[in-house]
C-alpha cells in the first residue's frame, strides 16, 4: 500500500442545553477516547502527516488530542466536512497533496458512508455500519497520489472502536 487514510468520527460528544450543534465540545468521555486513540494510532506506527477536518468544535478537538500522542504533530487543514456527504469528503481527500497517510475527521452518516464506499470489502465487525462515536478505520489504498482515489479501491488495514481502548 502507497497510500493510508485514517478515516475517524469525532469522539462522543457534550449535549449542553443552549449550544448550536456546530459548537457542541467533546464530553469527557470523548477527550479520555480521543486520548486514548492517538496512543493506539502513535502505538501502531500510523502516523499522519496531514489531517483533513470539520469545521464543528467536536471534529477539532477530537483531532488535536489524538494528535498529543502523536510523535509528530500533523498539518491540519479545516475543510468543508461539517455534514459532509462521501462525495464531497473525497473531493477534499482528492485535494491532499503529497501526503502519504492522512488523517480525516468528520461525522455521521457522512464519514460511515465514506467507509463503505471506500472499501473493496468491510469489516465483518456489526458496528462497522453503527460507526459509533471515535471510531476509526484505517485504510490502505494501491495508488500513488490522493487525485487519482476511487471508491472500491481500499483495503481495510484496522477498525478501531473507542471503547475497546479504554
Amino acid at each position: 500500500m502507497t497510500q493510508t487514510l485514517i478515516l475517524t468520527r469525532h469522539a462522543k460528544s457534550d449535549w449542553t442545553d443552549g449550544l448550536a450543534d456546530h459548537e457542541r465540545p467533546l464530553s469527557a468521555r470523548g477527550r479520555t477516547e480521543a486520548q486514548a486513540l492517538g496512543r493506539h494510532l502513535a502505538a501502531q506506527g500510523w502516523m499522519p502527516d496531514l489531517t483533513l477536518s470539520s469545521s464543528a468544535r467536536r471534529a477539532q478537538e477530537t483531532a488535536a488530542l489524538a494528535h498529543e500522542a502523536l510523535p509528530e504533530h500533523p498539518q491540519q487543514d479545516l475543510f468543508d466536512l461539517y455534514q459532509a456527504g462521501p462525495l464531497a469528503m473525497l473531493l477534499a481527500l482528492r485535494r491532499a497533496g503529497p501526503s502519504r497517510v492522512v488523517m480525516m475527521v468528520g461525522h455521521n452518516p457522512g464519514i460511515a458512508n465514506f467507509a463503505s464506499k471506500l472499501l473493496a470489502r468491510a469489516p465483518g465487525d456489526m458496528r462497522f455500519d453503527q460507526y459509533p462515536s471515535g471510531t476509526t478505520t484505517v485504510i490502505g489504498f494501491p495508488n500513488e497520489n490522493w487525485p487519482a482515489l476511487e471508491f472500491g479501491t481500499g483495503q481495510l488495514l484496522e477498525f478501531i472502536v473507542p471503547r475497546d481502548l479504554t
